[in-house]
């Protein structure tokens, strides 16, 4: 269903683009890229199964206004974003002779669009890209801010740069397509929001949330708006993480050394690997006196009202594992300075602040007693 998009800007001086929000903007995409782009040419890259459900909607609209495109796959899931398979992208767009003056489209979730992000960030020394996601977790986050990577063996997004793109368009109607799961996992990011300075929007969400899931499409548009408003503003203010941006990594701290040490295998996807984490940094904040338990107690119950793990004892292969492993994944986090581990806490819902004052032992018991919690 097509309807009037929203659009969200980006603040950011001769960097500036809009965040177009709406249902049914694939089919628009034409009209909008060609107002974006230098010359006339893309390439889409997707992945094998994204490409099936959206890529022939895409190319359609493209065509309308008189846009070539041609089509790169690589293979769906987080291995993708490896320096093997951004050699083997890279060789493809320059046996393609793709030009500076071209433009990448990243269709799909965050995995593509931090892989796509990143090789348009290096090819020629930087080409445009513009920013597709197919994904909840993409359309409120990842696809915003310009941030891009690959993982390595020693943790998540170590090797990518800032590349902003040069417009967003996030369709809500492609939301229909993603299996519950990855909807679940993406509403995760959602939260994160109002958990770090819109304790109103949590409220909303409270009663809420369970519309979002179900595909219900103005609750949907609310949460996805609100969630690059918010991101919006943050970026505007910071956009190369100097300060305030790191709050958007709320949970992260944990979840990426959750995601390390399961490897980056589907037992655990981002956005249940983030909730866990929220958990884990109110649990944190109230252990050392900062946020009222109460406040602690609605973010675990309204993640585990909406079917999101609130503990990595719940996630097989984690059970069992050591809380000094999961510190040592921490020492790769990119917020480490002085070898001193930061941490994005909360004095209460909406009251995210960073800190780098935490007692590693205190951190460590912490962990000891979320994995002996197995539900």
């Amino acid at each position: 269903m097509k309807t009037t998009p929203d659009v969200v800007e980006i603040s950011l001086g001769d960097r500036s683009y809009n965040i177009h929000v709406g249902a049914g903007l694939l089919i628009e995409a034409g009209a909008l890229v060609r107002s974006a782009i230098q010359q006339p040419r893309v390439v889409i890259v997707s992945d094998e199964n994204v490409a099936a459900l959206h890529y022939a909607r895409l190319a359609e609209s493209l065509s309308t206004t008189a846009i070539e495109a041609e089509l790169i796959t690589v293979p769906a899931g987080e291995h993708a974003k490896s320096f093997e398979h951004l050699e083997s992208l890279l060789d493809r767009l320059l046996e393609l002779r793709v030009e500076r003056g071209d433009a990448i489209i990243a269709l799909g979730g965050g995995v593509i669009g931090d892989l796509a992000g990143f090789a348009a960030s290096i090819l020629r020394r930087g080409i445009d890209v513009i920013q597709a996601p197919t994904t909840l977790l993409a359309q409120v986050d990842s696809s915003v801010g310009g941030k891009t990577a690959i993982n390595t063996r020693f943790g998540k997004n170590l090797v990518g740069s800032f590349h902003q793109p040069r417009m967003v368009l996030a369709d809500t109607d492609v939301l229909a397509t993603l299996p519950e799961r990855e909807l679940r996992a993406g509403y995760a990011e959602v939260v994160k929001y109002g958990l770090i300075d819109q304790p109103e929007f949590f409220g909303w969400l409270e009663k809420n949330g369970t519309h979002v899931l179900s595909g219900d499409p103005d609750a949907t548009r609310h949460a996805v708006i609100t969630s690059c408003r918010s991101k919006a503003e943050i970026v505007s203010a910071d956009e190369r993480e100097t300060g305030s941006r790191a709050l958007l990594n709320l949970g992260h701290t944990f979840a990426h050394a959750l995601e390390a040490e399961v490897a980056y295998e589907g037992r655990l996807i981002h956005g249940e690997a983030v909730a866990i984490g929220i958990v884990m940094a109110f649990d944190l904040s109230t252990r050392l006196g900062l946020c009222p338990a109460d406040d602690a107690a609605r973010v675990r119950r309204h993640f585990n009202d909406v079917g999101l793990p609130v503990t990595a004892a719940s996630i097989p292969g984690l059970e069992s594992v050591r809380p000094q492993v999961l510190v040592d994944h921490m020492r790769q986090d990119k917020k480490v300075r002085g070898g001193r581990l930061t941490f994005i806490l909360a004095r209460g819902i909406g009251q995210a602040f960073i800190t780098a004052d935490v007692d590693e032992q205190t951190v460590i018991t912490a962990l000891e007693e979320d994995l002996a919690v197995s539900a």
